[in-house]
């Protein structure tokens, strides 16, 4: 669908990617990964046509449609949250329109036999059968599913895009990227702005979509889930695997440790040839063996080992004097903005030591509940106390935006140290992989992740007992994120934060506040058992939506029924045909299975040293997957028209 061929980009004399080429097939599902400033962006927007390579060649398949999410972008204020998303169906008014041109041009040509009408022809199929793929379904069905999944209300959607946060707006960017349902979605950092249940919701929507999908993340749960490739770009070179990020992580640990090996042998192989060569080069009989060696040496290719993972931040909170037993409590808290209701009657007691996670939906107050702790925000109802003896460092989700842009790197640390720390601010810095002329670099040129560390790095410099953090692992590369998660583990004081991704929460906190509009829920224990639960929930509360649906279901088909006059013979007819179709597909569910467990023991001993071998069985066992999938969505389809046939 897209080939990528020999792509090169050059920033100055620097590299970002140089001569890489890779395939991406039309059902792809590809995490693109790499650290910060490794070229993940800029290669999307080369994908996506927005920047022209250095050298090298993007082509995509003839109609191939590509949908792009960016990092950041500017909206259109004046609209309405609907009126914005509908602008996905453009292409639809285009396309009946080329329709309309073609028809009436097909019509009037005389000569059937040119090159001409044979292209008309063909464009007609081809506008033809992707107007059937955007036009299944009512348009205002489908705008109303995905804005809803990505966590807007009904009411939402007549009010203006100018009355939602940047994080809001990027959610209806992204809806109109899926409803335009594009052959290749790129999307970049998809998740930002997502909370957990919106990214559930994503995760699934991904899984099922038809096209093809290459992403960026730094949520390593995200990507597991949606993703069957892993490409990564490291100093200039891609590394092309095909499997999803906890696996690739294996494979090339394993691969640098090879490496690493085989340097060590060759480092041996040339020590002791050169002792040869010092040993013979001065005798006469043996000076023309030891220039052969001499010639071997020179001719030795050297084996490098990769750069994997080996710089990352790496730091250790300082260790906090106690606060009292209670950290803060509140009791009837409430937050309203005008006719926006917030939250109300919220209660809660944090205790010294605990270690929190707070979720909920976006827009419930997760940012806001943060703000009138750290005193930031006013509060309307109800009472909210701090213990004895807390000190409180706030990490804000706009922090790196807070930072002075006009100061160096350095200014900006030296600038707040006090005390002893001034003294180890180079180290601190460097601990931030701020090393070298890094540090007298101005903030404003700094990249998203490096503004991140930076904004963390601050919170080093005070012994706080209690750490407020709302989405700090946003811009944060995985293994920065890996490094932060571990002081935290270790840190000895009291946290609360607030974070979309899993991973990062899981085995970080051993409490979940989940606010709601009418107050906090406390749950106990990590934070997947929470997301276990909420589902079993949510799978409740649709088992009985689903028992209102199918009897709407059956009023609708015995009216149908009833207006066509069908008699019981007719039924029996229908009910017979439906009875073989659903039995051929159960024989089909089980021999599909079946090949599927003799394929998971293949994968097992699968050799991944052969990349042709290995890719094509890993192909073959995701197709079978995929018709699985298929075969038992239909089943079940079946099934349900057999039973309101039946019960009618």
């Amino acid at each position: 669908m897209v080939t990528i061929g020999n792509l090169s980009v050059f920033f100055g004399s620097r590299a970002l990617f140089e001569g890489i080429s890779f395939f991406i097939g039309p059902r792809d599902r590809i995490g693109l990964v790499g650290k910060n400033g490794a070229g993940k962006s800029t290669l999307l927007k080369t994908l996506a046509g927005l920047q022209n390579p250095s050298a090298g060649s993007v082509a995509l398949a003839k109609g191939t449609t590509v949908g792009y999410l960016p990092q950041e972008m500017d909206h259109n204020e004046g609209s309405t949250v609907y009126e914005e998303s509908k602008k996905a169906f453009a292409e639809i008014q285009s396309l009946h329109a080329e329709l309309d041109q073609l028809t009436h041009d097909i019509t009037h040509t005389e000569d059937y036999t040119s090159d001409d009408y044979a292209r008309m022809v063909s464009r007609l199929e081809d506008v033809a059968h992707r107007l059937e793929l955007l036009e299944s379904g009512n348009i205002e069905e489908k705008i109303e599913k995905v804005l809803k999944g990505l966590g807007f209300a009904s009411a939402d959607m007549n009010r203006k895009m100018a009355e939602f946060s940047g994080g809001w707006k990027m959610r209806v960017e992204l809806g109109k990227i899926l409803l335009q349902n594009p052959d290749l979605l790129l999307l970049d950092e998809p998740t930002n702005h997502l909370d957990i249940e919106s990214i559930q919701w994503l995760e699934e929507f991904l899984q099922d979509y038809a096209g093809a999908v290459v992403l960026i993340s730094h949520d390593r749960t995200f990507l597991d889930n949606v993703t069957l490739r892993t490409i990564e770009i490291s100093k200039g070179k891609i590394y092309d695997y095909k499997f999803s990020y906890s696996k690739y992580i294996v494979q090339r640990e394993a691969e640098i440790e090879r490496q690493e090996q085989a340097a060590k042998n060759q480092q041996k192989y040339i020590e002791d040839t050169q002792k040869l060569i010092d040993k013979f080069r001065a005798k006469k009989d043996k000076a023309a063996f030891a220039q052969s060696l001499i010639k071997k040496l020179d001719k030795l290719e050297k084996i490098e080992v990769d750069d994997f993972e080996s710089e990352s931040v790496f730091f250790r909170f300082q260790n906090p004097v106690h606060s009292g037993k209670v950290v803060y409590s509140a009791e009837g808290l409430s937050k309203s903005y005008g006719d926006l209701h917030l939250f109300a009657n919220l209660d809660m007691m944090i205790n010294r030591g605990e270690k929190i996670a707070l979720v909920g939906k976006n827009g419930v107050g997760k940012t806001t509940l943060l703000k009138i702790l750290v005193g930031s925000e006013s509060h309307g109802t109800g009472n909210i106390t701090p213990g004895h003896g807390v000190k409180l460092g706030y990490f804000a989700q706009n922090q790196a935006a807070l930072l002075d842009g006009e100061k160096t790197v350095f200014e900006t640390i030296d600038d707040e140290a006090a005390g002893e720390m001034r003294t180890k601010v180079r180290g601190l810095l460097g601990a931030f992989l701020f090393r070298g002329d890094d540090i007298y670099k101005k903030v404003k040129v700094l990249s998203g992740g490096e503004k991140g560390r930076l904004a963390l790095c601050k919170l080093l410099l005070e012994p706080y007992n209690f750490l407020v953090l709302d989405e700090p692992t946003n811009h944060l590369d995985l293994q920065s994120k890996k490094i932060l998660k571990q002081a935290l583990q270790q840190y000895e004081g009291t946290l609360l934060v607030v974070s979309h991704d899993r991973d990062f929460l899981h085995g970080l906190t051993n409490i979940v506040y989940e606010i709601r509009k009418d107050g906090l829920r406390t749950w106990h224990g990590d934070v997947l058992d929470f997301l276990k639960e909420k589902k079993a929930e949510s799978i409740a509360l649709f088992e009985q939506q689903s028992k209102a649906v199918k009897a709407e279901k059956q009023s609708r088909l015995d009216a149908q029924i009833s207006d066509n006059g069908r008699d019981r013979k007719e039924r029996e007819k229908l009910l017979k045909k439906l009875q073989s179709q659903f039995d051929k597909l159960e024989r089909g569910i089980g021999e599909m299975e079946s090949r599927i467990a003799t394929m998971d023991v293949e994968m097992a001993s699968l050799d991944y040293s052969d990349a042709s071998r290995s890719s094509s069985k890993l192909a073959e066992y995701a197709d079978a997957k995929s018709k699985l999938d298929e075969m038992i969505a239909e089943w079940t389809r079946v099934g349900e028209e057999m039973d309101a046939l039946g019960e009618g």
